[in-house]
């Protein structure tokens, strides 16, 4: 089958999606991606080799006439766009991951009779999932408390699917990576630009020589924190943890970080910890995030949908801090989810303070009895494969489309502008 994923915007959106297109082209299948055009998406799909169409989406960012107006222009040309690369390549369905960049493609698809399905990541759905799900003929949820916010015929509990693969076989604090990208095997190649390429995992890992320097710095066996404030970073964050983990430095705690800054801050993060002596390594964009959740001990992050799950495949003990200006405080829907089930903890921005990280992390520290059943909660959230999941689910409304007569399962144009 030909397979469309609608997966644009942030890392949230596009690192599930990729999963899942990599689970499918497993397959057999031939997928092609449609992005919003954001900045960061060219990141994300490094080691990507297949058809990416873009198709510039912007979402509403005023409740303003003349800007609800600009937005509608916009969408209207998104669709337009969508439904002419959708008649070119013609997918048999489309899987879409949400957030306002799903909406072009998935009206295109119903346009052109391709059958639909959702995926919504966070527990609370937002605008665009809500939106769409009357169109779709199945709505996949990460989280199993979704049903209590989103109701369809088709509602399936697939899970998060997450870049990379592998997964914890123990309980312990602190893992040593399955492979180090400055081994070479014979699962490896370097490509002309001096990278390496691990081709034996379900995504491809391309190491640049500035990230193989910096992982060169981190002990196997220290208490690894690991910081992140979502793909683009979040810079109160950077700065309350940065100031908190140089100050137990300095009051004798052996640790070491890890550190997903955001392109903004990389230098400024990086020298924070270059001059009080704390052992680092500080990225602005990371492709390698299983061998940073393997050697992670604590992880303090924002609770997008994708963290969530990615701290749950790996058992990584974690303190979240909602993103606290999210329409509809999905973040913070997330974070309860996890919290309530006894693998993380939760502090709201509005009251984090230096003093206070430094007397909870240096607590945990001390506490590794409490780390490890948080480890053992998280592991136990997974429970299935989430990209093989949600590509069974792909698959079997694809299929069963394909087999249907096109007179018994497809509505003519007028008849879906006239019921919708």
């Amino acid at each position: 089958m030909k397979i469309g994923i609608a997966c644009g915007g942030t890392g949230g959106h596009i690192f599930p999606g990729l999963a899942v297109a990599e689970a499918l082209r497993q397959r057999g299948h031939e997928v092609i991606l449609w992005l919003a055009g954001k900045p960061g998406e060219d990141l994300a799909l490094a080691g990507w080799v297949g058809p990416v169409v873009t198709v510039y989406a912007r979402g509403v960012s005023s409740h303003a006439p003349r800007a609800i107006i600009a937005t509608g222009f916009r969408l209207v040309r998104a669709i337009v766009q969508c439904r002419q690369s959708m008649r070119h390549y013609a997918p048999d369905v489309l899987l879409a991951m949400g957030s306002y960049a799903s909406v072009g493609p998935v009206l295109a698809a119903r346009w052109l009779n391709i059958p639909v399905v959702l995926h919504e990541a966070n527990v609370i759905p937002g605008r665009a999932i809500r939106f769409l799900s009357r169109w779709a003929e199945a709505v996949a949820v990460g989280f199993e408390e979704t049903r209590h916010h989103i109701t369809h015929p088709r509602l399936v509990v697939t899970g998060m699917p997450v870049r990379g693969i592998g997964r914890l076989k123990t309980g312990a604090g602190c893992q040593t990576p399955e492979a180090r990208p400055d081994q070479k095997d014979e699962g490896q190649k370097m490509d002309g630009g001096g990278q390496t390429v691990d081709e034996g995992s379900q995504s491809t890992i391309i190491y640049h020589k500035s990230e193989i320097r910096a992982w060169g710095a981190l002990a196997p066996s220290a208490f690894t924190l690991l910081v992140m404030g979502g793909s683009r970073g979040a810079h109160r964050l950077n700065e309350i943890v940065s100031q908190a983990i140089t100050r137990l430095h300095s009051e004798g705690n052996s640790l070491q970080v890890i550190h997903l800054s955001g392109t903004a801050d990389e230098a400024s993060i990086r020298q924070v910890y270059q001059q009080a002596g704390v052992p680092n390594a500080v990225f602005g964009f990371l492709h390698d995030m299983p061998r940073a959740y393997q050697m992670a001990s604590l992880a303090i992050c924002r609770s997008g949908a994708s963290s969530c799950a990615e701290l749950s495949l790996y058992g990584v003990p974690a303190l979240l801090v909602p993103y606290p200006f999210a329409i509809h405080q999905h973040q913070a829907a997330n974070a309860d989810a996890l919290a309530a089930a006894g693998a993380a903890d939760i502090c709201d921005e509005q009251i984090l303070t230096v003093d206070w990280l430094v007397g909870y992390v240096a607590g945990l520290m001390r506490d590794n009895a409490r780390l490890m059943n948080m480890r053992k909660a998280a592991l136990r959230r997974v429970t299935n494969n989430p990209a093989s999941a949600l590509a069974d689910l792909v698959e079997g409304v694809g299929g069963r489309m394909k087999q249907t007569p096109n007179a018994q399962r497809r509505m003519s144009n007028v008849e879906f502008m006239t019921k919708n």
